[in-house]
Formats: structure tokens, C-alpha cells, sequence
């Protein structure tokens, strides 16, 4: 059990892959080659991707590890303006024992967090083999080439369930558990949750032991407040943004129909999930009579701490009120490399939050609850725990150099010495 800094196993089940340029040149088939998304350099040597010769905007939007804070709101917009483990998983191993995290899931960046970029091809069979041939990269290139060091996550082709069905058996033979799917598909113009439509998905994920994991932004992020807004309005709410989704998630019928499913509320924090649950409870219990929404016999709380896996950066209110949320179902992530990663400082930082509660808890939320849903064995993989502590990862990464350094991107432009607006950021990404 874990006695120190040092002693932590950190399972991060929220980070982020930038792209590379040739992610696909192995793994599209011939007839498809000349048709595969590629990058293309833009106005100012801006990277972009071309998917069916539509303009992907931004490399790695939001893409900072390694940066000085002062320069978080310059957007990337080339390979030269991220650290070289965003793209390049030899360099990504480096990154991860500096920050002595053993384990790392990885969301798309290009296609979207749950590949909504890939959701509606014009040409269907383009569209499959696209998908595949990115989960084929991920699986066999970026985590194959590492075992026990990445947690697989594939993307499915949403706009026909029976086809996802089928990718999710094909991937969970490849040993992948987990899926991106959107936190809400009906703004991305396909069926409701609610939609049986989708009782293919559930019952493939429910019979594999394949986790939904469902990151915020994912059908699209939260508008925000006003343009003269401080970004730092919308930044506060982004990971409470979920809870809209989380309540429609919980309150769905097919729990009862799939009891071994499960879904992961990705970035979303758990500090806000103690009140939500409370007020779920009381919505049933006071409005049941007339709403008729039946949950089995079960209250919204029974449901969401079965089936929901939540996860939190640093989150210190969650973690004094860890059972209130769910103790066997919270998770932690690093989100390297996006902006509110504390890399390569992140064992430093959760050790301070979670130094006080006992050891048992503390290993259940830094790895053995995400060992468990996501069906990950970093020890078997590694040689044994000893192997996987902060302490030993960061003995490998003597010569990883950590020190923040200045990469360039575009800049915040605003008009006075304010804070920085959403207009501002408005402005930057309409020029991506």
C-alpha cells in the first residue's frame, strides 16, 4: 500500500494525443490511401489537418505541458510549438516516468475528442476505413509499443450502431476496454441516449467489458457566458459542464437492461458530484408521481455509483467527501498536455490532497479503481508494482528535461490590459 510520495502508482485515465503527420500511411488500405486524412501547413506555417479535404482547424488546440504559464493562451498551431511527447510516444514514455505516471489513456485531438470530425463522411466506406485505420495507429503503434503503459481507447463509427457494435468487438479482441462516445450525441446530430437505436453499442461494451468514456466538450463545448466575459469564467465551469449530460446519463433506462455497463464522466471533476446525486435523490423521491421515470426500483444515487467512473486533476473538496461521491468508482487523470495538467508535478500536487486518508483508499483511487474498469494490468506488464511507482518511473527520466520553455503559437489579442476575454480567445481560434 502506498506510504509516501514516492510509493504512488498513478493511472491517469484522462490525457491527450497530438497526431502525427503519418499516423495513417500504415494502416489506411490501398484503395483508401490517396484519401486519408493528411496535414497540410497553412498562412504562418500552420499545421492542419484535411479530412475529406475539409479543414480540421488547430493541431493541438490548448496542447501547453512544458510551457511557461505566461504563454498557456498562445494556441499551438505547428509541431514545433508542442513538446515533442505530445506527438511522438518514445518522447510521451519520457514525459510520463518524469511525471512518474505509469499509466495513460489518450484522447484524440484532430478528430475530436469522441472523433465528431469523423461522424458524418460523405463517403461512408472512406469514413469506416478512416476510423479504423486511427484505431489500428493507436492500438498497435502508440500503446502497442509500450505494454502496461496505455490504457487503449478506440473511436467508433457512430452514424450506424450496428457498425459501432461491430468495431467495439472487433477492438475489445485486440484487448481494447474502452470507447470514446459523446457526452450528449444529439448535438452532434445522431440519436438520443434515450434511443434504442443505440442497444447494440451498450450490449457490445456490456459484454466485453468495454468502458464509455465520455470527456467533456465532447459534442461540443458549453457557449460562453458573454464575449467581454474573463476566460477564466468559462475555464472555472468546463468540467462542471457535464453535469447537464451526467443527469441524462444517470436517469436512462438502460442500466437495468445492461447491468454490467459502464460510462466515464472524463474531466468532469468530482467535487460537484455529492449535490448531484443529493438533489437526483430528491428529484425521484418528490417528482417521481407525475415524471414516471422508473429506475428499477433503484435511486439515481444506486445507478451512478454503480455504472458512472469519475475522475478528477486536483480536486481536494471531492476527496474529503470521497464516499459521498463513490469511493470504488473515482479515478484520477493528468490531462498532459492540455492546460490544466500539472505536469511534471502532478505526484507533488495529489500527494498533498490525498496524503491524509488511508493507504487502501488512497491506491483505490490512484490506480486500482481504474485497473479494474478499464481492465489494465501495468504489473503483470512491468514486472510488479515496484516497477510502477512515481519513485521508480522518475529514476528512468534523469535525462528528461522538464524545464519550461517558450514554443510560440498565437497570442491572446485584446484591446487593453484587461483579462483576457472570450472574444479574445474568440478571436485567436477564428484564425486557426
Amino acid at each position: 500500500m502506498t506510504s509516501s510520495l514516492n510509493d504512488l502508482v498513478l493511472v491517469s485515465v484522462d490525457d491527450h494525443v497530438i497526431e502525427p503527420a503519418d499516423m495513417f500511411d500504415k494502416h489506411m488500405p490501398d484503395k483508401f490511401k490517396d484519401r486519408a486524412p493528411k496535414i497540410v501547413k497553412g498562412t504562418a506555417g500552420a499545421h492542419h489537418w484535411l479530412v475529406e479535404g475539409k479543414k480540421a482547424p488547430g493541431l493541438g488546440l490548448n496542447a501547453v505541458a512544458g510551457r511557461p504559464k505566461e504563454e498557456f493562451g498562445f494556441e499551438p498551431v505547428a509541431f514545433d510549438h508542442v513538446r515533442k511527447g505530445c506527438y511522438d510516444v518514445d518522447a510521451r514514455i519520457d514525459d510520463m516516468n518524469a511525471n512518474g505516471v505509469v499509466g495513460s489513456m489518450c484522447f484524440p485531438s484532430f478528430p475530436g475528442f469522441a472523433g465528431a470530425r469523423f461522424q458524418n463522411p460523405q463517403d461512408k466506406d472512406l469514413g469506416l476505413a478512416t476510423i479504423q485505420a486511427y484505431n489500428d495507429w493507436h492500438i498497435h503503434e502508440w500503446c502497442g509499443k509500450y505494454p502496461g503503459r496505455f490504457i487503449p481507447l478506440a473511436l467508433l463509427p457512430l452514424w450506424d450502431p450496428g457498425l459501432a457494435a461491430s468495431e467495439i468487438k472487433r477492438v475489445a479482441d485486440l484487448g481494447v476496454h474502452a470507447v470514446a462516445f459523446p457526452e450528449n450525441p444529439s448535438l452532434i446530430d445522431l440519436p438520443s441516449l434515450h434511443s434504442e437505436s443505440w442497444d447494440p453499442v451498450w450490449a457490445a461494451c456490456a459484454d466485453d467489458g468495454v468502458v464509455l468514456s465520455v470527456h467533456i466538450g465532447s459534442a461540443g463545448n458549453p457557449p460562453y457566458p458573454s464575449d467581454e466575459s474573463p476566460i477564466d469564467a468559462w475555464i472555472t465551469s468546463m468540467p462542471m459542464s457535464i453535469a447537464g449530460a451526467a443527469a441524462d446519463w444517470t436517469f436512462a433506462a438502460f442500466w437495468e437492461k445492461y447491468p454490467s455497463l459502464r460510462m466515464a464522466l472524463s474531466e468532469g471533476g468530482i467535487g460537484w458530484v455529492p449535490y448531484f446525486i443529493e438533489r437526483a435523490d430528491f428529484t425521484q423521491a418528490h417528482h417521481s408521481k407525475w415524471t414516471r421515470c422508473d429506475l428499477g426500483g433503484k435511486k439515481p444515487s444506486d445507478v451512478f455509483k454503480k455504472h458512472i467512473i469519475t475522475c478528477f486533476i486536483d480536486d481536494a473538496f471531492g476527496i474529503e467527501n470521497r464516499h459521498s461521491v463513490g469511493i470504488d468508482m473515482i479515478t484520477w487523470e493528468c490531462d498532459y498536455p492540455h492546460s490544466d495538467t500539472v505536469w511534471p508535478h502532478c505526484p507533488e500536487v495529489l500527494w498533498e490532497t490525498v496524503k491524509r486518508i488511508p493507504a487502501d483508499e488512497i491506491d483505490k483511487i490512484t490506480h486500482l479503481n481504474a485497473m479494474r474498469e478499464f481492465s489494465f494490468d501495468p504489473f503483470s506488464a512491468l514486472g510488479g508494482r515496484e516497477n510502477c511507482t512515481v519513485g521508480a518511473l522518475r529514476k528512468l527520466a534523469s535525462h528528461v528535461d522538464v524545464t519550461p520553455k517558450s514554443l510560440g503559437g498565437l497570442a491572446p489579442t485584446r484591446d487593453s490590459s484587461g483579462p483576457v476575454t472570450s472574444a479574445d480567445i474568440t478571436r485567436i481560434l477564428s484564425h486557426i
